[in-house]
């Protein structure tokens, strides 16, 4: 593992999806990981397009804007996964950097990968989107 690995994998452990992870999952995920660096504005996936990965931010704000809504998400949080989790999904919202982002893609067959062989990224997974799931909830029982 060279340098930069390692200060990836060191990271890595401050993010809520990967904080459980053992030392070789995190090594994993450090070896399939593509850092990605984008400025305000860039739209990084729009509505109705084919998901290819998933994308936790590092650094910097994104904006999901999904009918009509808008949802900020920070440092440590990820998107793209639903369109990944299930075959002939594709993504519901547009999102949009409102600052510049570094964050991490991890690839279609990556994440499939990393949800088989690493149980607790699954869990940790699952944890988040239960939350955002009971955050809906409120939300449609608000209206």
């Amino acid at each position: 593992m060279s340098w930069d690995d390692t200060k990836l994998v060191e990271s890595l452990r401050a993010i809520p999806l990967f904080e459980h992870l053992d030392d070789l999952a995190l090594a994993r995920v450090a070896e399939v990981a593509k850092p990605v660096e984008l400025t305000a504005g860039h739209v990084l996936m729009n509505a109705g397009q084919e998901g290819a990965g998933l994308l936790v931010i590092q650094e910097g704000n994104v904006s999901v804007e999904v009918g009509g809504h808008s949802i900020d998400f920070m440092p440590g949080e990820f998107f793209g996964e639903l369109a990944l989790l299930v075959d002939g999904l594709v993504h519901t919202g547009r999102v949009r950097a409102t600052t510049a982002v570094r964050c991490l893609a991890i690839g279609r067959d990556d994440f499939t990968g990393l949800l088989k062989d690493e149980p607790q990224f699954a869990i940790n997974m699952l944890r988040v989107l239960a939350r955002r799931l009971a955050d809906t909830d409120k939300l449609l029982a608000q209206k």
